[in-house]
């Protein structure tokens, strides 16, 4: 990694975006300046936050698990099973309305189906495959999980709140409203202390401590300029996309945030600025911005923790960043264009498999060259598909944020 110094290569940024509020909009972070609590990232350039991740390092419950790729369709309000071996739709079943994520509990001994519209979550046993019955929970756009594995946070994005509830029945414990709009993506530090979570609609980001009992910081990245961004006028005319959302006033769309696979930067890529923001994980201030290409929407660390995959769905596009030097090292193409969205990444890391957001298809691309070597046919409106089992000790939520 390089030095500190060099990597915040643009001072004109990291003054725009440095102006943070808390909660109650009382305090302003200073460029460089102390931010809440959290471990300054190790020294050491071998340490990676993705280690028990690694290529086949399943855990004795995962092992359990039937190979399968589930496919929560949108539009059409049902979960399509891909055998990852045959490349071949194997089963279907119907879920309530809008089915957004597949996400692994945190024992990783249930995958639930996020149906924000239908308001229920609905269980999937992995070692069969088969449903369960729909648990009622409102608004679950997306779902994530405490480190100590007691709570799960249900993204409630059209309520404007966190829910704070039992990890294993969903009962509700507590809400927790945010200061912005579109809440949707996150992930925790390196050493499991805080949460930054996404807010697609508003433009921002929001900082909580990892039990989600209190917003602790705003990061406010509407007020930076960088190069090839979208303007929220042209964001709005496109046909069938969720940029319609926007709040006035807008004009960053953050989408998935993931941490650099060394802890010391927060990822996030913008679907309106068309790039990746790197956030600095101990101060929370933004460091700089990288372009990667129209759309930029989901991460994925690689299985060795060297790279990471961004899915930009408007250009049909992935970029690959180098996670040393956050670089991009390539650039795979989809032959004829597409919308690559949410997934994951295959458990010995050879491939990475992407929804096909707007052309009712699954992506499968090669890792060692860039290459689409499947294009599966599914139902309208493929997006968090889940790849399952996946390496790790556990779950923190979303399609495989695993740790």
């Amino acid at each position: 990694m390089a030095a500190q110094g060099t990597r915040h290569t643009s001072s004109s940024l990291v003054n725009a975006t440095a102006s943070s509020t808390t909660a109650t909009g009382s305090s302003t972070a200073k460029p460089g300046g102390p931010g809440p609590s959290a471990a300054k990232p190790p020294a050491a350039t071998s340490f990676s936050v993705y280690a028990a991740a690694g290529a086949n390092a399943l855990s004795p419950v995962a092992r359990t698990a039937r190979p399968m790729v589930y496919v929560p369709n949108t539009l059409n309000d049902s979960v399509q099973l891909i055998d990852p071996r045959t490349y071949r739709v194997v089963g279907r079943f119907r879920t309530p309305r809008e089915p957004q994520h597949v996400v692994p509990s945190w024992d990783l001994k249930t995958l639930w189906v996020n149906e924000d519209k239908g308001n229920a979550l609905t269980p999937i046993n992995p070692v069969t495959g088969a449903p369960g019955r729909p648990v009622h929970v409102d608004d679950p756009y997306n779902l994530y999980f405490t480190p100590d594995g007691k709570h799960a946070l249900v993204m409630a994005e059209r309520l404007h709140r966190i829910d704070v509830r039992d990890a294993h029945t969903m009962k509700l414990l507590r809400s927790l409203p945010v200061p912005c709009a579109g809440i949707n993506h996150a992930d925790f530090s390196a050493d499991l202390t805080l949460l930054v979570a996404s807010c697609e609609f508003s433009g921002k980001l929001v900082v909580l401590d990892a039990a989600a009992t209190k917003v602790r910081k705003v990061i406010d990245l509407n007020t930076a300029k960088t190069p090839g961004a979208t303007s929220p006028h042209d964001a709005m005319a496109m046909p069938g996309s969720p940029k319609n959302g926007l709040r006035p006033g807008a004009s960053s769309m953050p989408q998935d945030v993931r941490l650099s696979p060394d802890g010391r930067d927060f990822l996030v890529a913008d679907m309106l600025r068309n790039g990746v923001w790197v956030v600095d994980a101990h101060t929370l201030v933004v460091a700089r911005f990288i372009h990667t290409g129209l759309g930029a929407h989901g991460l994925y660390p690689s299985r060795d923790g060297r790279q990471v995959y961004v899915a930009n769905r408007d250009a049909g596009t992935i970029t690959v960043l180098d996670a040393t030097t956050l670089a991009a090292a390539a650039l795979w193409r989809i032959p004829g264009g597409g919308s690559p969205d949410m997934g994951g990444v295959t458990a010995d890391g050879s491939q990475l498999w992407l929804a096909g957001r707007y052309d009712a298809v699954v992506y499968v691309f090669d890792t060692a060259t860039g290459r689409l070597v499947h294009k599966i046919a599914v139902d309208s409106g493929p997006h968090g598909l889940c790849v399952w089992p996946q390496p790790g000790l556990f779950s923190l939520g979303h399609t495989g944020n695993m740790r």
